[in-house]
């Protein structure tokens, strides 16, 4: 018996992976995250027990996955996006880890990937950014020391920001100092979801933007330059003239031809 904590996606159906698809339809009991998880991705169950664990707390949780194990029964717990993403699955795992529960975690598509696809854009370019900080913003709990999102924007790096789009202004005033008001800025709201929508502005006028749009939850932040950028190098990797070990006639690691 194990139990499967399945990356659903970002909410496209078809943004799961084969293998964590394959368990939603073999596993005899399902737990999903029905507030972020499309019923749609379960199609094609046969579990003869299914529940959504939007309503429940972590200790109804473990019972029921402790009285699967029991029944040696595997358990496809099925979390949006990538699930070691603020998928709430370390405090499960630690109950399991004491219950001697055996699990494996499925990696999902992140919300950050969903939102880089919409906007058509590549999160890390040649002289613009090779750094993509994911992070949430501080509200109801706190970040670690060095983790405030002023330390985290002294980088300059590319940053997607999640749980922060009701605290867009404060978000804004402490990132101008860093990247400039010019800098290229989106909100996203439900990406790859069939209402997705997203505005794409400058840290001067997102505010604005957002606000005409009434985004209030489920929205995840970009912002850097990379947003907008048309004048970068190109990559190595293609490069006429680059060697590496699988082109015709380059030279291996080894340095030898």
């Amino acid at each position: 018996m194990t139990v499967y904590f399945i990356g659903a996606g970002p909410g496209d159906p078809e943004l799961i992976t084969v293998k964590g698809q394959r368990l939603i339809r073999s596993c005899p009991v399902i737990l999903y995250a029905g507030s972020l998880v499309p019923e749609a991705v379960l199609d094609g169950h046969q579990a003869s027990l299914v529940v959504n664990t939007s309503e429940l707390h972590l200790d109804e949780i473990i019972t029921l996955l402790r009285a699967a194990h029991e029944r040696g029964e595997d358990v496809a717990r099925v979390h949006s996006g990538d699930p070691s993403l603020y998928g709430a699955i370390g405090e499960q795992i630690r109950h399991l880890r004491a219950l001697g529960i055996p699990f494996q975690i499925i990696p999902g598509v992140t919300a950050t990937a969903a939102c880089a696809a919409l906007l058509e854009s590549e999160l890390t370019l040649p002289d613009v950014s090779q750094t993509v900080i994911l992070t949430r913003y501080a509200s109801k709990s706190p970040m670690p020391a060095g983790e405030q999102l002023a330390d985290l924007a002294r980088h300059r790096a590319t940053m997607a920001i999640h749980l922060g789009v009701q605290h867009l202004a404060k978000i804004v005033a402490e990132l101008l100092p860093h990247y400039g008001a010019s800098c290229p800025i989106a909100v996203v709201h439900r990406a790859s979801w069939p209402d997705q929508d997203w505005v794409l502005g400058t840290l001067a006028d997102i505010e604005a933007k957002v606000s005409a749009r009434a985004f209030k939850r489920t929205a995840l932040i970009l912002v850097g330059q990379v947003l907008g950028a048309e004048d970068f190098a190109d990559s190595a990797l293609y490069r006429e003239g680059h060697r590496h070990l699988f082109r015709a006639g380059a030279a291996d690691d080894t340095g030898c031809r």
